[in-house]
């Protein structure tokens, strides 16, 4: 797979060549970054970190908030190796500090080697100063330490000839069960897409920063690149879900298509009765894509997007099975009655009453910490997410929100102890909480 790149030097995206000054200013990262995420996971490399020339830390950190990132340069602290993967990093590039002593410290699952090579010489601090050790002795060493290797040919950076594909498939065979992204002269056209593809089979990623910049390689032909379709028309079937995974329908992408969703940021397919078919333009009920994976077989596409309007069917309905189910359908239910439920209801009182909303988040809370059999917990629990949905959506978020924040938190490796507040310990009566509240 593609896995763009971002290098960041003094708040701009810049390109290297060889290692030397930067060439080639590639513009805002934050507009790269909102591109570079429908195609998955980016990589982040702060320059002047790892030269020692300052430092793009806030940049990253909020970069690290808001996509899925793999974050590299200067981190040679497990101070700031835990800011970044307790801010939302997926993985963090340790090159200097990439270690068997300093990688112990931290979740191996999350910790990428960043080994830069220049004519066989592993290159540290910003490719400044030589490390004494091979690539491959390197890879041996490390393995049981990291989750996998970012190898960059230095020699190559940002000169677009092609990854060398034998001893990319030599340096994997050396840790099979680690993942390898390879960087460092990835093409454009057809030998970069062919590179892409090669890598692909044999489970390695290309990194690719200047063919991108260029327009030589195009994002969306990138991540195609290892798709296949058995199909005599070629479309590739499409999977169109929600933020929370759910299906929305069926539909095919061919290139045209693709390509148009992954540059506009909105759903976009293909139509065999009518071409390209952007959906919502003729209905409304248009899409934002968020992200376009492929499936573990490289024959079907999975796009998530943010649904708008009444849904992704022609029929009205949320989807092209049934109108909806579970947390989902009431998030859309509660977020539809805010607007339309007509005065004196239950519906607008909890809407325009903030206390009465309190008080039923707190009653109904407790009457969850009571509950002595399942039917009772499910049926408070019920109460509690009703309850917290319409709170949620009055402060003018939603159900997506919350399991982003979710989703976010899963990625913490510090974690605080978890103990109630004192004013909470040993509460059970309803009593205590009036007293409290």
């Amino acid at each position: 797979m593609i896995v763009p790149s971002i290098d960041i030097m003094n708040g701009r995206a810049v390109q290297l060549r060889g290692g030397k000054q930067p060439p080639l200013d590639a513009g805002n990262p934050l507009e790269l970054a909102e591109r570079y995420s429908r195609v998955g996971e980016f990589a982040v490399v702060d320059l002047d970190a790892a030269m020692g020339k300052g430092s793009n830390r806030e940049l990253v950190l909020s970069m690290c908030k808001r996509w899925p990132v793999r974050v590299g340069g200067g981190i040679r602290t497990q101070k700031l190796a835990l800011e970044y993967l307790n801010a939302g990093a997926r993985y963090i590039m340790l090159g200097t500090a990439a270690t068997p002593e300093f990688c112990a410290q931290l979740p191996h699952e999350r910790l990428i080697a960043a080994l830069d090579s220049r004519n066989d010489t592993i290159m540290v601090e910003g490719w400044t100063k030589p490390r004494e050790g091979s690539v491959e002795e390197a890879i041996q060493k490390l393995a049981p330490y990291v989750a996998g290797f970012l190898v960059t040919f230095i020699e190559t950076e940002g000169d677009q000839c092609g990854i060398d594909i034998e001893r990319a498939k030599r340096l994997v065979k050396l840790a099979p069960d680690r993942k390898f992204t390879f960087a460092g002269g990835a093409a454009g056209g057809e030998r970069g897409l062919a590179d892409i593809a090669a890598l692909d089979a044999i489970g390695a990623d290309i990194q690719a920063g200047t063919s991108l910049v260029l327009g030589d390689l195009s994002l969306a032909d990138a991540f195609a690149a290892p798709l296949h379709t058995d199909r005599p028309d070629g479309l590739w079937p499409t999977l169109v879900c929600d933020e929370s995974g759910k299906v929305l329908g069926l539909v095919y992408s061919n290139r045209e298509s693709l390509k148009h969703a992954i540059e506009s940021g909105k759903g976009a397919y293909h139509s065999r009765s009518r071409g390209l078919w952007v959906k919502g333009e003729s209905s409304g009920n248009g899409q934002t894509l968020i992200r376009a994976d492929l499936d573990c077989d490289r024959d079907t596409i999975r796009f998530t997007v943010r649904q708008e309007g009444v849904g992704f069917c022609h029929l009205k309905r949320r989807n092209c099975f049934d109108d909806g189910y579970g947390l989902e359908k009431l998030n859309r239910t509660i977020s539809k009655r805010m607007k339309d439920a007509p005065q004196g209801s239950y519906t607008r009182r909890l809407f325009s009453d903030e206390a009465l909303l309190a008080s039923k988040l707190r009653e109904e809370a407790q009457e969850l910490a009571q509950s002595k059999t399942k039917d009772e917990a499910v049926a408070e629990a019920a109460d509690v997410m009703y309850f917290a949905l319409v709170k949620t959506i009055s402060m003018g978020g939603s159900l997506s929100d919350i399991e982003a924040e979710l989703e976010h938190r899963s990625l913490r490796v510090t974690r605080r102890g978890g103990n109630a507040k004192p004013e909470f310990e040993g509460s059970e009566g309803k009593n205590e909480w009036k007293s409290i509240h």
